[in-house]
């Protein structure tokens, strides 16, 4: 077995490899950028080497700088995680030549699956089921439309060399198939440094399903269930689940078999993952084959107790796989979500700067023989840069069921606390509480139809709207507790005649409300409601709440505003105000704030560079027309006229950095 391993990556993966590394008794090294100088997983090993600038062209992507890094620490062999050069098949050469293993599949596997036209014809000669399309190279946009034509709309235009969403856009007639084919061709040359594209038929109603594969360089080969991924986010994929609510045993078996068959047709060895999409009838056709570790393994490992990591480094060892296909049990079912820098109220547009409170929810098995696991990379005071993925953590739960899963994982988002960027917490939130994802129903297209016009929160009414008020009527009290010494002598008498009466304000509403203190907490009537029992232990300054409403346990998240208090729970963002009742009448007589008017401005919706401004001043513009393109966090980000007009100044220009809202374009009044 090994006795040094480096981790060419960074971020939570490099932190997961560290964490088994350490547990088989291996040494660890870390590799980081002038950018990473305090990240985590630079703490976490135990020794480091520095390989150069933030950029990851010139740091995270050198194969040199990262064979340096071995042979200054005599490290045997590297774990690529996933993205950077996991899936290169130069980089594991030039381990080879330098007598380092790597902890991944051999360089044919890499080469034959990493293209994904070439992966395509060695799986349908496997006998693997195979998407409609064209493998061929595609010249130019023209040709991408002929192509589209011929396939039948829609299609799916994708980067041969591509992963994890990037250079993929689906075209539904000529002109976006134009547009799909140079924005994919841009995004793939810039993300993987190969432009080539290939177009296929886009099915309808799909579920992303993959299969789980683990195999040794002795001929071993098995499948260790599937998981779900339908629940994504411009082809990045935001939830996922262990097994799929859908599939049958018969499709599972049949599915697993063929990932197999293509495994041993490219000898592969180590963890992979093959991909299919699976139709509404559960006819099911291949994808790719991601030859690495991926980003959603902790569920599979949940549901059948297997450290892919360390199977890998296993593997990668030369020892046999220490279990067959017979012995792989589902047990249970897990959940992941993936908790991304980003604004979910600005169209998920990504998010940089200091996470100035980053306070996970305990790990570990509850009572109920339950279980939650965070994989992260990212501590409190750290900074989330503008260079790299914005995934915050991966937190995971495991249960019985799916019901069960799926309750654990909607409280632990609850009690999940970020401050000092956006983040997808509550949309993720809103999900798990979504009466379609809590059914299985889903498809990819999940998110583009649930929230057709993206996420604007979720609507502080009905029960909800009640426990928030009452929520805050109770902390309000709590807050008024330390500086009115005379109502705290009156609370501690226990009159049971003393009554708090306020009015809570909700959005400009407002509803009369009564507090009563009981022997071991407080009785809240709202309106004309039925009074609730609560109980917390909130102090005031803390930042989340625990509370019980009617035996029902609830975590909030507080922050005080003026008049009252900001509480977030299950993806609502509710301002509630606690007023004396004369100040709630003439409350309602103020007029409400007008937001400025923007309306003549292009504004960057995000923290990036300009790499291309499509039209110049003085140019007429009509609404839809492409004006400028964004780059944010790896992807491409093109936006459009919101209306016609003409462009009056454009104060920016190609290759500016540019903060949220920095103006970019003028358009005449």
């Amino acid at each position: 077995m090994f006795k040094k391993i480096l981790v060419a990556n960074r971020g939570e993966i490099a932190c997961r490899v560290f964490k088994t590394a350490r547990r088989m008794g291996i040494a660890t090294v870390a590799v980081y950028s002038d950018a990473d100088r305090n990240a985590l997983h630079v703490a976490m090993a135990d020794e480091a080497v520095n390989i150069g600038p933030a950029p990851a062209a010139e740091s995270y992507l050198v194969i040199d700088k990262i064979i340096d890094a071995c042979k200054q620490t005599g490290a045997e062999a590297v774990h690529p995680g996933y993205g950077f050069l996991s899936e290169r098949a130069e980089f594991a050469e030039r381990l080879a030549a330098e007598g380092i293993a790597f902890v991944g599949p051999p360089v044919g596997a890499i080469q034959s699956m990493g293209d994904k036209i070439t992966s395509k014809k060695i799986a349908a000669e496997a006998g693997v089921s195979t998407v409609p399309g064209f493998m061929g190279l595609i010249d130019h946009a023209e040709h991408a439309v002929e192509i589209a034509r011929g396939i039948g709309y829609p299609v799916m235009i994708k980067a041969s060399a591509g992963g994890g969403g990037k250079g993929m856009r689906i075209a539904w007639n000529d002109a976006e198939a134009r547009e799909g084919f140079d924005r994919s061709k841009s995004e793939a040359a810039s993300s993987f440094g190969d432009d080539r594209i290939f177009i296929e038929k886009f099915v309808t109603e799909p579920r992303h399903i993959e299969i789980q594969v683990l195999a040794d360089t002795h001929g071993n080969c098995i499948y260790l269930g599937e998981r779900e991924c339908s629940i994504q986010r411009r082809h990045q994929k935001v939830i996922e689940e262990a097994p799929s609510p859908f599939l049958d045993e018969q499709t599972r078996k049949a599915m697993g078999d063929q990932a197999v068959a293509l495994s041993k047709a490219v000898n592969y060895a180590s963890a992979g993952t093959v991909e299919f999409i699976v139709d509404k009838d559960r006819n099911f056709y291949f994808l790719e084959m991601n030859t690495r570790l991926q980003v959603e393994h902790p569920v599979t490992e949940l549901i059948t107790g297997v450290d892919l990591v360390e199977m890998m480094i296993r593997v990668a060892a030369g020892e046999v796989l220490a279990l067959m296909q017979q012995d792989v049990k589902l047990n249970g079912w897990a959940v992941e979500s993936r908790l991304y820098a980003e604004d979910p109220y600005r169209n998920f547009l990504p998010s940089i700067g200091r996470l100035t409170r980053y306070r996970p929810p305990q790990e570990g098995t509850s009572p109920d023989g339950s279980v939650l696991r965070n994989d992260t990379g990212v501590f409190e005071g750290g900074e989330i840069s503008m260079f790299y993925d914005p995934m915050i953590a991966k937190l995971c739960t495991w249960a019985k069921d799916r019901d069960s899963a799926v309750v654990k994982m909607t409280d632990a988002l609850d009690y999940f606390e970020v401050e000092g960027i956006g983040h997808n917490i509550p949309f993720l939130a809103a999900v798990m509480s979504h009466e379609r994802f809590r059914s299985g129903n889903i498809t990819t297209a999940f998110i583009e139809e649930e929230y057709p016009e993206g996420f604007q929160g979720v609507a502080a009414d009905g029960e909800l709207a009640l426990h928030l008020s009452a929520v805050a009527l109770v902390l309000d009290t709590i807050g008024h507790r330390r500086h009115q010494l005379t109502e705290d002598r009156r609370f501690a008498s226990g009159a049971p005649s003393h009554q708090i009466e306020k009015t809570i304000r909700i959005n400009r509403d407002n509803c009369p409300s009564v507090l009563r203190q009981t022997d071991d907490g407080f009785e809240v009537v709202i309106g004309d409601h039925a009074p609730l029992c609560i109980k917390t232990d909130w102090q005031p300054g803390q930042s989340l709440a625990r509370v019980s409403i009617d035996q029902s346990e609830k975590a909030f998240k507080v922050n005080s505003v003026p008049g009252g208090f900001r509480l977030r729970h299950r993806g609502v963002d509710q301002r509630v105000q606690v007023l004396d009742n004369r100040v709630a009448e003439l409350a309602a007589l103020m007029p409400e704030k007008q937001a400025p008017d923007t309306s003549n401005l292009l504004l960057c919706p995000m923290p990036g560079l300009v790499v291309a401004l499509k039209v110049e001043e003085g140019s007429i513009i009509q609404e839809g027309q492409p004006l400028a393109i964004v780059e944010a966090m790896k992807m491409e980000n093109v936006l459009r006229a919101e209306k016609s007009g003409v462009v009056s100044k454009i104060p920016v220009k190609v290759g500016d950095s540019l903060a949220v809202d920095a103006v970019i374009m003028e358009f005449e009044s």
